[in-house]
């Protein structure tokens, strides 16, 4: 389970040698948007000294790329997938070959994922199809550069965002893939995160990006299942049980009439704290 992933950005040694005590779900170690132009060289050299000498075993890591040819020069046995930014299908598919002909020759023990980043109007408007590449396992929204494009002007409430975010959930959800919000960017304001990360998590968002270690905990709290939600799955579980003996295909509990979808809903609930 997948619920927090935090941006370090590859030119930054002392960061990257702490990535293994922060709670984040997984790490993006950022070689685009996180390291000017001038220092790009030098980070991704440090990137693959890193990954040479220090293995994090409890962490996922990804790499946020500039470019497809970047993937050969830095591939590694520790990677767990690719960020690529301003995703088409075009680019994916490209990826996709490339890491296909890297799995085959190199003989890795694992095959390498890909998080489609959506920053642009064209991703933003053609997510299903980029859903639906396999290799992809989630998108993640890119709402600063999406901003950009649009020539708007970023909120707290996120309505200049609103479209966006529903088209990644909907099609992140329709090809059962990670939908991933985009980064609150002002470090120091909690009561802000928190706002806007229960607002995505109550639109169907199930992991969020952040670019602070003081963010990771309020967003990891926010997308685990309540006390009370877990221990209402947990009711229902047990009653599907005697329910099915019975040969009932609905039944109640705490007077509310429970279906299929909801016992469904009540064993993602309860598969979330098993993680």
């Amino acid at each position: 389970m997948i619920r927090s992933l935090l941006f370090i950005p590859a030119n930054h040694p002392g960061m990257m040698q702490n990535a293994d005590i922060f709670n984040a779900d997984a790490v993006i170690f950022d070689l685009e948007d996180g390291v000017i132009a001038s220092e790009k060289d030098a980070a991704k050299d440090l990137l693959v000294s890193f990954l040479n000498h220090f293995h994090m075993q409890h962490k996922k890591i990804i790499i946020r790329i500039n470019n497809i040819d970047e993937v050969q020069t830095i591939i590694h046995p520790f990677i767990h997938g690719f960020l690529l930014p301003k995703a088409d299908e075009a680019s994916l598919l490209l990826l996709d070959k490339t890491l296909t002909s890297l799995e085959k020759k190199m003989k890795f023990d694992h095959l390498f994922h890909v998080i489609a980043l959506i920053e642009t109007p064209e991703s933003v408007l053609n997510a299903l199809n980029i859903a639906k590449i396999p290799r992809v396992t989630g998108l993640l929204l890119g709402a600063e550069d999406l901003a950009t494009h649009l020539g708007v002007s970023r909120t707290l409430e996120g309505r200049e965002i609103e479209f966006a975010r529903n088209m990644v959930i909907y099609a992140a959800k329709a090809y059962q893939k990670n939908a991933i919000d985009t980064p609150y960017t002002d470090v120091n304001n909690i009561n802000g995160l928190k706002q806007d990360t229960f607002n995505a998590k109550n639109i169907g968002m199930n992991a969020k990006a952040c670019i602070h270690p003081n963010q990771i905990d309020t967003i990891n709290e926010i997308f685990m299942p309540t006390q009370e939600e877990i221990d209402f799955a947990r009711k229902i579980m047990i009653a599907k049980e005697k329910a099915d003996l019975d040969g009932l295909g609905a039944f109640s509990v705490d007077g509310k009439m429970i279906d299929q979808p909801i016992i469904l809903r009540a064993k993602h609930i309860l598969e979330k704290i098993k993680d």
